[in-house]
């Protein structure tokens, strides 16, 4: 066990106190954008600037600016940028054109700011302003995330009424190492003012269970930010085939080490540098007595019981945040719907006999008539007993949850869909 080392937490990073975004320009000049900033965000809806200043000694700019009843202090510079090759390695959100522009790039606006009790609508407000101040964008780096975003996107948010997803605030990060290990750690979390999360110990053949095992937490946290304290308590967040329950909690990686005799990847020696301030490893409790006594179980414990299909759930925030979307990009839907070699698939949210229940289920969409649809059931509901495999009838659009358009090329939802817009 990791005992006689002394493991100490270290201070938060800037980037980590704040959110930081690079919104690179193409070609827009470094004082034409500096100029012309306090004008670009008073044009944004719902936001309004209530004073504004410049620190010369540092060659920043800061407002002060009142957004959705909120007062927010933003600040923003110009200055140096550089896009690690590896942020777009294998990336296929940019095409090869966006990826040269993006290295290629020397400049970019800086724009901080401190994140409040609701990080997806302050995470919002900052898209909105990187969208707004650099006009001609190529895509924006968020420093805070350690991700690059195309613009198509970055525009597709700062245009939506519907706040964008948990997921999008945070990356999660595979490092291998010998032996098939991966150590998988989050960026983006503590700019929330959540702790970001790890899962040591990994292996190749458990990564895609435990890479969605972090990603559902992560998002979970952030859902409930004010309502839940992560560390030494349990979130029922999933379902193994066997009914076995998914109780997650986290420890300090400080003492979240200690329960591990030796570790290498993801030790004492990868932390000199970084990964060593607020963030917390991953574990389970296994019962209700466990939960009690406070006796934590790795996660590695449940490699053998994942099974090909373990249930990760949804929060109740997150669907209706879905829901919004997928009605308010449904045009995409109905254009895709031309083209008969897209096949289309849409979630519908059937009601339960308990009140305010609903069970989310996958059709195949067979036809369209103004605000209805025609679809076919392609999987078999948990608990609607008149309804099966295959069964075809109308609904609403109101009664959408989500949905997928599968072109030739790739798979697109509400929340990607500027890659319809790059098959042109």
């Amino acid at each position: 066990m990791l005992k006689k080392q002394k493991l100490v937490e270290a201070p938060l990073g800037y980037w980590e106190e704040k959110s930081y975004m690079l919104a690179i320009p193409e070609t827009e000049e470094n004082d034409e954008i500096l100029k012309k900033s306090l004008e670009r965000i008073a044009s944004i809806k719902g936001v309004k600037i209530k004073e504004n200043h410049y620190d010369r000694e540092k060659n920043l700019f800061y407002a002060t600016i009142i957004y959705e009843k909120e007062e927010y202090e933003i600040g923003f510079y110009v200055g140096d940028v550089s896009i690690p090759d590896y942020y777009l390695n294998k990336n296929f959100l940019f095409n090869e054109e966006e990826k040269v522009l993006l290295l290629n790039a020397k400049r970019a606006l800086t724009i901080f700011m401190k994140f409040h009790d609701h990080p997806k609508k302050d995470y919002h407000l900052q898209i909105k302003l990187a969208y707004a101040m650099v006009p001609d964008l190529i895509g924006v780096m968020d420093e805070s995330a350690e991700k690059v975003i195309p613009k198509k996107w970055i525009e597709l948010s700062a245009k939506s009424s519907v706040e964008p997803s948990a997921k999008d605030l945070f990356l999660v990060q595979a490092v291998s190492g010998e032996k098939g290990r991966v150590w998988l750690h989050t960026h983006g979390l503590c700019r929330c003012g959540i702790t970001e999360l790890e899962i040591v110990d990994s292996k190749n053949e458990n990564y895609q269970n435990h890479y969605n095992l972090i990603a559902t937490y992560a998002m979970y946290l952030i859902d409930k930010k004010g309502e839940f304290e992560a560390r030494n308590n349990g979130a029922y967040i999933g379902r193994l085939i066997n009914g076995y329950p998914v109780v997650v909690t986290c420890k300090s990686w400080t003492e979240g080490l200690k329960e591990y005799k030796k570790i290498d990847l993801g030790g004492p020696k990868d932390r000199q540098s970084g990964h060593n301030s607020w963030s917390s490893i991953l574990f389970l409790y296994k019962n209700e007595k466990d939960e009690e006594k406070g006796k934590v179980s790795k996660i590695t414990d449940y490699n053998q019981l994942w099974g090909e299909n373990p249930i990760f759930f949804i929060s109740n925030e997150e669907t209706s945040r879905m829901k919004a979307l997928a009605i308010e990009q449904f045009n995409y839907v109905k254009e895709s719907f031309k083209n008969k070699e897209n096949n289309i698939l849409i979630k519908v949210g059937l009601p339960l006999k308990e009140k305010g229940q609903f069970e989310h289920i996958w059709f195949e969409l067979l036809e369209l008539k103004e605000d209805k649809f025609k679809a076919k059931l392609t999987q078999e509901p948990y608990d609607i007993e008149d309804l099966h495999t295959g069964d075809e009838a109308w609904y609403t659009i109101e009664e959408i949850t989500d949905w997928i358009i599968y072109t030739k090329e790739f798979a697109v939802n509400p929340n990607n869909v500027y890659l319809l817009e790059m098959e042109k």
